[in-house]
């Protein structure tokens, strides 16, 4: 039994509907979205940090400018690890669920 099966019949054994396939379409949102925002704002930010680094190691930059960028690129990391563990949690949790 792998995990589709599982998540179908519970869905049946609550009364819900458990849709055959994803919903696709220009107006998508939902969990996956929400992953790829998170990622991409933390990648944004990293960025960020690199060129204002880069920028005060040319001369160019203030270190008051670099502290807060690599704050911001580190409380986004945080964020995605946060996130990535409770997604991990919840996986487990759902493993461990009897059928």
């Amino acid at each position: 039994m792998n995990p589709m099966m599982a998540a179908k019949a519970y869905a049946s054994i609550q009364g819900g509907a458990m849709p055959t396939a994803p919903v696709q379409g220009p107006a998508q949102s939902g969990f996956a979205e929400m992953l790829t925002s998170v990622m991409g704002d933390m990648t944004q930010t990293s960025k960020a940090a690199e060129t204002q680094m880069a920028a005060s190691v040319q001369g160019q930059g203030s270190l008051i400018d670099v502290v807060t960028a690599v704050s911001s690129a580190e409380a986004s990391l945080e964020t995605v690890m946060a996130v990535r563990d409770q997604v991990i949690q919840a996986y487990q949790e759902i493993m461990r669920m009897p059928i």
